[in-house]
């Protein structure tokens, strides 16, 4: 576990953190609006800041206390930035060793680590010549290299294209699988959230305002991360093979979608998949002749209240799966909607997150 109530001033901006425990698995996300004190915390929690104040204990391990702290490199935290922060002046390889020489024996080697991450080939090349995308891949291995207890990453694609966001949020999620180190990731993106989260901290004003899960967070109709695109499902299952139309199964027999194969192997593993509410609509009966492939048996579970001039309607799968439809309060009363009722879920538009 990651314990503490930490407090820090930068100019005119006061973080007091509140009482907090995080568990060290998987990947926990610090999310919130900019300026709301993400990347204030993450520094109060690795010690970069001499002017932190609290308490902070690391499995066990005292890292802060009152004004006393664990110097950050005692603390064998590895960090990932947005820019990426490599040593211009170096190679590729020479910013692999740099990490290596300062890390514990043991461990992947700098030649296993740079063919995981997708840089062997790069080794030679001069940091400055290498694309957005590379320089983050160099980061995250340099980060791993140096055996890291903990590994802090401040949002480390939010400088990336797309087609390159799209390639490391699947590894950063393999990675954390594959190593068993905890993360703390920072983002102000819900569909990072929505990818990658175990748990999610939000914050606001400098405060921790609730940690949850991320099925918590997306069961809650005023959950932040809905404030873009507005309501969000995530379902998990596994992906079968094409079958003669191209198209894969996903999910269990009950709650099984069709959608286009993915563009990375996913070797059976559980993934998620992302449906926005306002492509989701409701029917009484199961329609047959129809383009959507997609439609779920389902049960309503409860009715959000009017808001802007649509109504959310939270229903579970065959398989307990909480799935969200957005539609207009016409619809809900000509369809007499009610709590309890069995009907089923048309779902126009899928994103397998990739």
């Amino acid at each position: 576990m990651l314990k503490g109530d930490l407090s820090l001033r930068q100019g005119d901006f006061q973080l007091e953190s509140g009482t907090f425990e995080l568990e060290t698995t998987g990947i926990t996300v610090l999310f919130g609006r900019s300026g709301s004190g993400k990347s204030t915390l993450l520094r109060a929690i690795t010690g970069l800041d001499k002017h932190t104040h609290g308490t902070l204990y690391f499995n066990g391990e005292r890292w802060q206390d009152g004004k006393w702290r664990l110097p950050t490199p005692r603390r064998d935290i590895g960090f990932v930035f947005q820019d990426a922060a490599l040593f211009p002046h170096l190679s590729v390889r020479g910013n692999l060793e740099y990490a290596v020489r300062r890390a514990p024996s043991g461990g992947a080697s700098l030649n296993e680590l740079a063919e995981r991450v997708g840089i062997a080939h790069k080794l030679d090349q001069s940091v400055t010549t290498l694309s957005g995308g590379e320089k983050q891949r160099v980061a995250i291995a340099r980060a791993l290299l140096s055996r890291p207890r903990l590994l802090c990453m401040d949002e480390p694609l939010s400088a990336l294209d797309w087609r390159a966001k799209g390639e490391l949020l699947p590894l950063i999620e393999e990675l954390a699988r594959e190593t068993g180190v905890p993360i703390l990731y920072i983002t102000h993106a819900p569909i990072e959230v929505e990818r990658l989260a175990a748990r999610v901290v939000f914050m606001a004003a400098g405060r921790i305002e609730r940690i949850e899960t991320l099925r918590e967070a997306l069961e809650r109709p005023d959950s932040p991360l809905f404030d873009e695109e507005g309501p969000v499902s995530v379902l998990e299952g596994r992906l079968g093979v094409p079958n003669e139309h191209g198209l894969c199964a996903f999910g269990e027999e009950g709650e099984r979608l069709w959608l286009a194969p993915p563009t990375h192997s996913t070797d059976g593993r559980p993934q998620r998949l992302r449906i926005l509410a306002r492509d989701v609509s409701l029917a009484l009966d199961d329609p047959s002749r129809i383009s959507i492939l997609n439609h779920l048996p389902v049960s309503i579970e409860r009715i959000e209240p009017v808001k802007e001039g649509r109504v959310t309607v939270a229903t579970r799968t065959a398989g307990g799966q909480l799935l969200l439809a957005e539609i207009t309060p016409w619809s809900l009363a000509r369809l007499d909607l009610v709590p309890g009722r069995l009907v089923y879920a048309l779902i126009k538009s899928v994103a397998l997150m990739e």
